[in-house]
């Protein structure tokens, strides 16, 4: 195929600001999806995504399309472009949620160009500029395209106004459309195929293929999605995996319509799909290149960067003997999903279970819905934390991610967190909550500037563990949904950081135990012990709930014993009787408290995130 005639990219955004639906009215155009097959969202194939009206995973589809002469004829290059063929383009579309950034990122890798789209009823939002500054770092070709414009509360003047501060274009670049009628769409496309770059690429050379995705089919083992950056790759070709050094032969090739469809070879400048037999998931690895075993490149592409986990949590199965089960589901879904981490951890209170890191809150949240949906695990998932640098006195740096790993405090020299730069948009009519909200999550306030009109973005310095929790339902909630919010790590500090653990009869609980604040650790170990003193059920005996730092009680709560009435049966007669009975049932219920032990269910695990 010729090099001329493809053209990558990929449609970042903010959430919720139109990229499947537009990635919808592209497929329907350029008819590479039947009638039949076509719904709304057609490239989120999970419940999940449909459900909640997000994008989870990165999608790549390959569609042909012949530019419309009309529009040709006022570009510069007119003449060149001029009922010139049918062009390959491969679209990859992307999440747009902060915790999903790291789908991008590789998406991005595979492309040559953007299509930015913003809303028009909400102009320019924190992730529409987190994912431009990704995309421009890699040299990518925008195309800014003004979305849902055929909606009463469009300010599409105003929209562009933003646009054109914030990437230096001109007015007349910007194109305008509504994703949902399909009105401008042709036009987004015509403009795909004039202002993106063709692939660069030699299709002679040695095989190079970055590998961007890959997923896990019972039957045929595991596919690697890929670019191929030099060289062509033919069915039966013997291929190997450069990071990991291993050799297969390639099965089946093909490219990525809606469903799989297979070809004889793939050249430089296209994405496809390789499935090869692997069956172990450690050894596709996202960032790997593929090469041929007899012609070897020089040299394997750069990836892209390691995902680096944010949040941790522990993430145990409700019954013991599923561990291995779990370890198996975690491993496939790893392999959807490059940004979980895991590792193998035992708790006092939960078992053996896996501790894993995630890229945040809805990022955990997907993982533990997803365990359950697709691989019927139960699991039970702990408090989620960040991960410190321990510091102790002899002079050695120990990276905490469990506050159960925490060192002896007669050892510890200082503790630092990790802190974030976050960048919030927003109306200046919730400027004052929004910044009570963040100086009380201890953050600082960097600076402030008026975007465009009534808008404004505020930057604060923040620690990543006060934001891990519930900052951004809060946020959502007091600016009524008007704010956006992103950001990125910006270093470690010291921090004045202590234990809490919590005591049921004196046990602890290690899977309950935080790292929090000196200063909000008394609040926060009374609020954990009202919380559990409603969830725990009453026993046969008192329980006694306790927040601790260290061998200090900070805070106590007791759940009631259920008690029976052993007075029942005595209607008159002397008092030593009752006495007698009495003493015979607290004698009893001292044995049962020295015996019995306290389930802590699962929903008290989950009270803690929502405490406030």
């Amino acid at each position: 195929m010729d090099l001329d005639k493809i053209r990558n990219f990929c449609i970042i955004a903010h959430i919720d600001h139109g990229k499947s639906t537009l990635a919808d009215r592209m497929l329907e155009i350029t008819q590479t999806v039947d009638v039949r097959q076509m719904e709304n969202q057609v490239l989120d194939d999970m419940d999940l995504e449909k459900e909640r009206g997000i994008t989870i995973k990165s999608h790549a589809i390959q569609m042909a399309y012949k530019p419309s002469a009309v529009s040709h004829q006022n570009s510069d290059e007119g003449s060149k472009l001029k009922d010139d063929g049918t062009y390959t383009l491969n679209l990859i579309d992307t999440p747009g949620h902060v915790d999903f950034s790291y789908e991008v990122s590789r998406s991005i890798a595979a492309c040559e160009g953007a299509v930015l789209v913003v809303d028009a009823t909400q102009g320019v939002q924190a992730q529409t500029i987190s994912n431009l500054y990704m995309a421009i770092e890699h040299d990518l070709e925008i195309i800014p395209v003004l979305n849902k414009c055929d909606m009463e509360n469009a300010m599409p003047e105003r929209v562009e106004d933003e646009i054109v501060e914030l990437l230096g274009c001109k007015r007349e670049e910007i194109l305008r459309c509504s994703a949902k009628t399909g009105e401008g769409v042709p036009e987004i496309l015509d403009a795909i195929v004039e202002r993106i770059p063709a692939p660069k690429g030699d299709p002679k050379a040695p095989l190079q293929c970055l590998v961007f995705d890959s997923v896990f089919n019972s039957f045929r083992g595991i596919i690697a999605y890929f670019k191929v950056v030099n060289g062509t790759m033919k069915t039966g070709e013997k291929v190997r995996f450069v990071n990991t050094g291993k050799e297969y032969d390639a099965d089946e090739i093909g490219i990525l319509k809606l469903d799989m469809s297979p070809r004889k070879e793939i050249s430089a400048g296209n994405v496809g799909y390789i499935i090869s037999g692997i069956k172990t998931s450690t050894e596709v690895k996202v960032g790997d290149t593929i090469t041929h075993v007899d012609r070897p490149c020089d040299k394997a592409i750069d990836g892209f960067e390691e995902a680096k986990p944010m949040v941790f949590a522990g993430v145990y199965p409700i019954e013991s003997e599923d561990y291995e089960d779990l370890r198996a589901s975690l491993e496939k879904l790893q392999l959807n999903d490059a940004s979980l981490t895991f590792q193998p951890e035992s708790s006092m209170a939960l078992g053996f279970g896996f501790r894993c890191g995630f890229l945040g809150l809805l990022h955990m949240e997907i993982v533990q819905e997803r365990l359950d949906r697709e691989f019927d695990m139960d699991v039970i998932t702990t408090v989620p934390n960040v991960s410190y640098n321990v510091y102790t006195k002899d002079g050695g740096m120990v990276e905490v991610h469990n506050p159960a790993g925490m060192p002896d405090l007669t050892e510890i020299d200082r503790i630092e967190e990790p802190y974030i730069r976050a960048s919030v948009i927003t109306t200046a009519d919730y400027i004052g909550p929004i910044m009570t909200l963040c100086l009380g999550k201890r953050g600082e306030l960097v600076k402030q500037e008026y975007i465009s009109g009534n808008r404004m973005e505020l930057l604060f310095d923040m620690p990543l563990g006060e934001i891990v929790i519930d900052f951004y339902d809060k946020l959502k909630s007091i600016s009524k949904g008007y704010a956006s919010f992103d950001w990125h790590m910006n270093g470690f500090r010291p921090s004045n950081l202590v234990k809490l653990d919590i005591l049921l009869n004196g046990e602890q609980v290690d899977a309950l135990s935080t790292l929090t604040h000196r200063d909000n650790a008394v609040d926060f170990g009374r609020r954990m012990c009202e919380k559990l003193k409603e969830l725990l059920p009453r026993q046969q005996f008192d329980i006694a709930i306790q927040a601790a730092i260290g061998a200090k009680i900070i805070a106590r709560e007791t759940v009631k014993q259920v008690r029976k009435d052993v007075l029942a049966k005595c209607y008159g007669g002397d008092v030593s009787r009752k006495r007698k009975l009495l003493e015979k049932q607290k004698r009893g219920k001292k044995r049962m408290k020295q015996i019995g032990n306290v389930e802590v269910p699962q929903k008290a695990f989950l009270a803690v995130l929502k405490l406030d």
